[in-house]
């Protein structure tokens, strides 16, 4: 006897696949199931006592303790040793007192001469003849008058080595006249003691027309 194996037709193995299919499907929809589940919780009622505190007692007041105060005992004050100085009288005479010796007085050097007095040049003696400046005719007809005064400087032999006009007459031609004279003029020198110098003098020359 011998058996022959049939191929199976499409219509089952259509309905073998869907059979799996159908398997998978459930499967997989019982496992979202599982998780989508949400847990319940369980409420417990709360139960709350209170509880009344106990009243304290205040603090006793203690008394406070009483300190009695302690005489205070004095230090005694440390005595100072003051010390003792025995006088004795010495045998022995005492020494002399050095004599000092008077400091050597130094003559005084001599002080130098006073110097000679200058005795001024002159120019009014009558042996000098010096001749009078003369008046200046023009001077003359227009009245002209004046003082006029001269600073001239005199040399050790006696002539005049400048004549200035100091103070002017107020007329050119007085002063011009006068100045031109005085130059012409002999004087006796300023000296120092025996010795002639150079020194100056003042000539006062007066032009003054007759009434």
């Amino acid at each position: 006897m011998s058996y022959a194996l049939s191929r199976p037709t499409t219509a089952r193995r259509s309905g073998l696949l869907g059979i799996v299919i159908g398997t998978h499907i459930g499967i997989i929809l019982i496992v979202m199931a599982s998780k989508t589940v949400v847990p319940q919780i369980m409420e417990m009622p709360l139960i709350v006592d209170l509880i009344q505190p106990a009243q304290e007692k205040p603090p006793e007041a203690k008394p406070l303790p009483v300190v009695k105060p302690q005489p205070v005992r004095q230090q005694p004050t440390p005595q100072k040793h003051v010390p003792v100085v025995e006088a004795t009288q010495s045998t022995l005479p005492a020494p002399a007192a050095p004599v000092a010796t008077p400091p050597e007085v130094k003559p005084a050097p001599p002080a130098p001469p006073a110097p000679e007095p200058v005795v001024q040049a002159r120019f009014d003696a009558d042996y000098l003849k010096n001749p009078a400046p003369p008046y200046p005719p023009l001077s003359r007809r227009m009245g002209e008058e004046g003082k006029v005064i001269l600073r001239v400087s005199v040399t050790p032999a006696g002539t005049a080595e400048s004549v200035e006009i100091k103070t002017s007459s107020g007329s050119q031609r007085l002063d011009e006249s006068a100045q031109k004279t005085v130059r012409t003029w002999k004087f006796i020198p300023a000296k120092r003691g025996s010795e002639a110098v150079q020194s100056f003098v003042l000539v006062p020359i007066i032009f003054k027309l007759e009434q």
